[in-house]
């Protein structure tokens, strides 16, 4: 995976720097209006830009990134505001992203922290998934920015099956957190433009497949692309995928796909459908073409039809068929980068510069005091960083295990040396299965570890590492991920406490 060819190229698109813009117009006495999507945003914001600069956080305290989906004073906000900034790499709920591109008024500087920061000498990490399922895990995933056919981030990609062959039907699915099937693709009753799903650029989610009968099948995809809400679709492509259901795949194509991590991959760049896979483990991934492939859906993932009637799609309350699962229960839609990148405070030296630079271009007249004030709050974050390694290093090794609410403090212990052992769900939006539970008690018990560690504004999504805590007789702290609380109310001193928490609770 070229990351750094990846979030160099996204940067280039979603940052811009033009100078001259509302606050020049509005008169420095009326301040420069700035939105952001999270508090820990602001808060960055604000020590670069001092009182030159009146910050809004569109997801409000406590509020979590990955689901809050926007209200209509958002917009208004946005719209009044003369600079933006977002994270994105697909940490915020897309719907916030479009609200903001669709509402920010044009020519003002919109700038996307994540994506950009990495030519300030942010350390970007491949956001591998490592679930360890016995039979192949199929997703569907776009890669590219398809800059050159004029896609945004606020683009959708459309991928539409137009058309199924085998003995039975096929039928793709979503089990939302609560168990509720949301249809991607069903083939009982033939195809039509119903049976399609949408998703944004350099994104990737999870479904499940479900075959009613063995055998051969073939399943045509056609990808589209909606540059922006109302426009009409523009063709990109259509391929033809192969799987072997309960049936030997070998000699049906050159490539038999039967395990680790695929997806059926649209690249919004060239216009190709294909297979994308990752070695079982995760790892490098490889391109197969799609007439190259089969995919292999074998007798073990046969399993019963469960008596619920939201799933009498799948047949007969007790029967059988053949799926491959999602894996991962809820709707999961993320990019190729981790995007919580602030956790390492290097990464947060970055996003200030970049804040600092884009601020300069939006109100010239203040880049004196956005200098003046960078130099002084990196200078603190230099000393932060210094405390956080210093902190963390009195930890014995063997103790520096992170258990956590959700998968959000990679960049934490990669650059302080510490280990994820593990997380209630990836995501915060959904919930865990009964094989998460399982798997997180016995990581608690094997690791020995001391604590487990939860975040504040998922306190209600905690339960499950509260009662794993409980049975293993070990100690619940508090670590902050993507926002404050009445405690803790600048990015200075949630990185402390967290350097500081770890400590008191692993040592």
């Amino acid at each position: 995976m070229q990351v750094r060819a990846f979030s160099r190229a996204i940067g280039a698109v979603l940052v811009v720097l033009l100078a001259g813009c509302g606050a020049a117009d509005g008169g420095v006495s009326d301040g420069v209006t700035v939105v952001t999507t999270t508090e820990i945003l602001a808060d960055l914001v604000r020590n670069v830009g001092g009182e030159r600069v009146r910050v809004d956080s569109l997801v409000p305290p406590g509020g979590d990134p990955h689901s809050y989906e926007p209200v209509p004073a958002d917009a208004k906000k946005v719209a009044k505001a003369d600079v933006a900034f977002t994270n994105h790499l697909l940490l915020e709920e897309q719907r916030l992203i479009k609200a903001i591109d669709a509402n920010l008024r044009p020519g003002m500087p919109n700038a996307s922290l994540a994506e950009a920061s990495e030519t300030y000498g942010a350390h970007v990490i491949p956001l591998v998934e490592n679930i360890g399922l016995d039979v192949l895990w199929l997703g569907l995933r776009v890669r590219g920015d398809g800059k050159d056919k004029g896609a945004t981030r606020t683009s959708d990609i459309r991928l539409t099956a137009t058309a199924v062959e085998g003995p039975g039907a096929l039928v793709a699915y979503l089990t939302e957190t609560l168990g509720k099937p949301v249809m991607y693709f069903d083939s009982r009753d033939g195809l039509s433009e119903a049976d399609a799903t949408t998703l944004p650029p350099a994104a990737h989610t999870h479904i499940n497949w479900a075959f009613t009968k063995p055998g051969v099948y073939k399943l045509t995809l056609a990808a589209s692309l909606i540059r922006s809400e109302g426009a009409a679709p523009t063709s990109l492509g259509t391929s033809t995928f192969t799987f072997a259901v309960g049936v030997n795949p070998a000699g049906i194509a050159k490539t038999v796909l039967a395990d680790g991590h695929t997806d059926l991959t649209i690249d919004l760049d060239t216009g190709e459908l294909y297979t994308l896979n990752d070695v079982p483990g995760g790892g490098k991934q490889n391109v197969v073409a799609a007439a190259d492939a089969v995919i292999e859906v074998p007798n073990k993932a046969i399993v019963t039809v469960p008596d619920d009637p939201r799933f009498s799609f799948l047949g007969q309350a007790g029967g059988t068929v053949h799926q491959l699962p999602q894996a991962v229960l809820g709707k999961h839609v993320h990019g190729e980068i981790d995007p919580h990148l602030w956790q390492n405070v290097r990464n947060g030296r970055a996003y200030v510069e970049l804040i600092r630079d884009t601020m300069r271009g939006a109100d010239p007249a203040g880049a004196e005091v956005y200098d003046r004030n960078a130099r002084a709050y990196l200078d603190r974050l230099d000393e932060l960083d210094a405390h956080v390694r210093e902190t963390v290093a009195r930890i014995p090794r063997e103790r520096r295990q992170l258990i956590t609410t959700h998968d959000g403090f990679g960049y934490f212990a990669a650059a302080y040396e510490m280990t994820v052992a593990g997380f209630v769900v990836p995501n915060p939006a959904q919930d865990p299965s009964v094989e998460d539970v399982r798997k997180l008690s016995e990581t608690v018990r094997n690791l020995k570890v001391p604590a487990v560690f939860m975040e504040p504004n998922l306190a209600q999504r905690a339960s499950v590492l509260n009662q794993v805590a409980k049975d293993q007789s070990v100690d619940v702290c508090v670590l902050y991920g993507d926002s404050f609380d009445d405690k803790v109310r600048s990015y200075v001193d949630m990185m402390r406490h967290n350097a500081d928490e770890v400590h008191r609770c692993l040592v």
